[in-house]
């Protein structure tokens, strides 16, 4: 396993190769949609401010400065098949595990008897919320700390507080429960997790199928 940086395990620029297909598949459903999905804590900030037009401009600039990136740097065999199938691979297999682990933890361990429904209640986009929350947020406090390992724990406790905190804000967000508080605070430790020993990648697709996952079992 390569040795762990300020980012994590994994290789940040490969990372964001691999997932730059979801952002932009993201964004062109934002566009035929005309609304942003609620449940994505991100997107509604950034939509809500900006307005429709904006922020439809803002990631097309954003997408051609990153084609522009990626073909400058040579990166398209990132995009290999036999690159990035093991890495989207393992994050499914992420995705199937994490929903019966955090049911048995949060449902039968701790008795709060949380509904289908409500186990997630739409973690919003994997995208937006990596790239804050684990990639922005969760780095920045292992800077912060120093790197130790008290300084990871606390780092990765935090940042998943506040990853649940965040989906009861503002006039989008979910009334708060305890239910819905504690399941998001376990996955975002699980995310966090994943992120740190495995890469940006793993948990931005690990993150996106267990979103498509409840989806389809709602």
């Amino acid at each position: 396993m390569k040795p762990a940086s300020r980012t994590g395990h994994g290789d940040l620029a490969a990372s964001l190769v691999l997932i730059f297909p979801l952002l932009l598949a993201y964004e062109v459903g934002v566009l035929f949609a005309g609304r942003v999905n609620g449940a994505d804590v991100i997107t509604r900030a950034v939509y809500g401010v900006l307005g429709r037009t904006t922020y439809l401009l803002v990631y097309a600039a954003i997408a051609v400065g990153f084609l522009v990136w990626i073909r400058r740097g040579k990166r398209w065999a990132t995009l290999r098949v036999e690159i990035a199938a093991p890495v989207i691979l393992e994050a499914a297999i992420y995705a199937l595990t994490l929903g019966a682990l955090l049911t048995l933890v949060v449902d039968r361990l701790l008795g709060l008897g949380i509904t289908g429904g409500e186990l997630v209640n739409a973690l919003g986009a994997g995208v937006h919320e990596e790239l804050v929350f684990r990639l922005g947020l969760l780095c920045g406090l292992v800077a912060l700390f120093r790197r130790s390992r008290i300084g990871i724990t606390l780092a990765i406790v935090i940042s998943s507080v506040l990853f649940s905190l965040a989906h009861h804000v503002g006039a989008y967000g979910e009334p708060f429960t305890m239910h819905a508080f504690v399941y998001r605070c376990f996955a975002g430790g699980a995310f966090a997790l994943i992120f740190w020993f495995r890469s940006l990648a793993h948990v931005v697709y690990a993150h996106v199928f267990y979103d498509m996952l409840v989806y389809w079992r709602g």
